[in-house]
Order: C-alpha cells, then structure tokens, then sequence
C-alpha cells in the first residue's frame, strides 16, 4: 500500500487582491503529536501542521490565517498596501515549507495583521506560534522576547474582548505564558482565577491549572517566602 503523502492544496482567495492561489495543509489523520507543552505547542514525528497556519497570497503578499478578518474595508487595504504590498516581491510559499520559510510566514502575517487594525487575539496568536517556532529550534532569547509580546496581547484581549470575563483557555494561557516569562505571582492570580472563579466549568483547563501550579510551585522553592493563592 502506497504511502500517504502528508500534504494536500486548498484554494483560497485573498483578502486583499480577491486573486486565487494554492496552500497546502498537513492531512487530519498525520495530525499527531508526539508530545504537547502546556501552553498547547505541539511537537510532531513527520510534518509540522504549524508549518502550514499562514496563507500568503504570491500576488500582493496578503499573509492571513483561516482566523484573519476575511472582509476589509478600503482604510484596511490601504493601510497594508503602505506598509506591505508596495514593497511586496512575488513569493510563492504554496508548497512544502521548512522552518525558516514557516517563520517568514508568521512574521509576515504579523505585520500584515498590524497593518489592517486585525483583532488582538489574532495578532496574539501570531505572536504566541512565532514564539513556538523558536521554542523548536531552542532560541530561547527570541522565544521569551515573542512569549512576552504574545502576553501582551492575551491581557489585552481579556481586558477588551470579553463580556463575561470567564474565558478559561485565555485565562489558563495568560497564567502560562506568565509562568515561563517568570512573573511568577501574575501566573499565582492566573491559575487561582482558573481553579476557584464558580462560573469556569472547563475541567481540562482546571486540571491543567492546577497541574501547573504545581511545576510554578517548583519553580519558586528557592524563594525565601512561598507563593499565595494556593487553588484549592
């Protein structure tokens, strides 16, 4: 039985330019990670389906996720035509991608999101996989600099998104990525939000606050004084 190829094309129509043009994705049944850090980075035997998040368009240069504002008002086309698509050189990343050219991608679409004013939780997402494509090739200097601009933009969403303030994977992330920036009482809050807040019922986020509450409790041992707001 012949081998399944890992890849597959979509079509996919910019944003932008409205020009067709072809991406490929890692096939469902290959999506298996190997392992999983707590802040959800996965790591995979075969292709790396983080690889394949961004679309850009070779056209303009139009770099978005399937998560990207799909509809643009003409200030948004205007303000990535000033800051991007003028200065674009036709650039085809539809096919298989290695890790630089996966990087290029997320900071690419960084910008691109940036230039059309695209919503906080878009932009911290970027951050936070620019972060992971670091993590993987063990540049932790850039990993902590994107991890701590991912933070940012995580407060911020839950500063301005939320209604009800009980988003319990945003709240478990923003505990998370304070951890492993070392704001060690900012992850205490975080993870106590999780555990003890009466409206969260996403138990795997519970779990997984209190599971890491235990390795920041680990991490902090050294300190002359214990840390406080122990989830219960």
């Amino acid at each position: 039985m012949p081998e399944l190829v890992p890849l597959y094309s979509i079509k996919v129509t910019c944003s932008i330019c409205e020009s067709e043009f072809t991406t490929s994705r890692v096939r469902p049944s290959l999506k298996k990670a190997i392992r999983r850090d707590a802040d959800f980075c996965s790591y995979y035997k075969d292709e790396n389906p983080d690889y394949y998040v961004v679309r850009v368009c070779p056209n303009c240069g139009f770099a978005s996720t399937e998560n990207s504002a799909d509809k643009l008002s003409e200030v948004q086309r205007q303000g990535f035509f000033e800051q991007v698509g003028k200065r674009w050189v036709s650039r085809d990343f539809g096919g298989k991608r290695d890790w630089a050219a996966a990087l290029e991608t997320y900071k690419l679409a960084l910008i691109c999101a940036q230039s059309i004013n695209d919503k906080e939780r878009i932009l911290a997402s970027i951050l936070h996989h620019i972060a992971w494509m670091y993590r993987y090739t063990g540049n932790t200097q850039q990993e902590q600099r994107f991890l701590r601009y991912a933070l940012e933009e995580y407060i911020r969403v839950f500063e301005t998104d939320l209604l009800g303030g009980n988003d319990a994977r945003l709240m478990f992330l923003i505990g998370e990525l304070s951890r492993r920036v070392g704001e060690f009482n900012d992850a205490v809050r975080w993870f106590s939000r999780v555990v003890n807040d009466q409206r969260i019922t996403d138990a795997a986020m519970i779990r997984g606050a209190r599971e890491q509450w235990t390795v920041l409790r680990e991490q902090m041992r050294g300190d002359d004084a214990g840390p406080e707001g122990l989830p219960v």
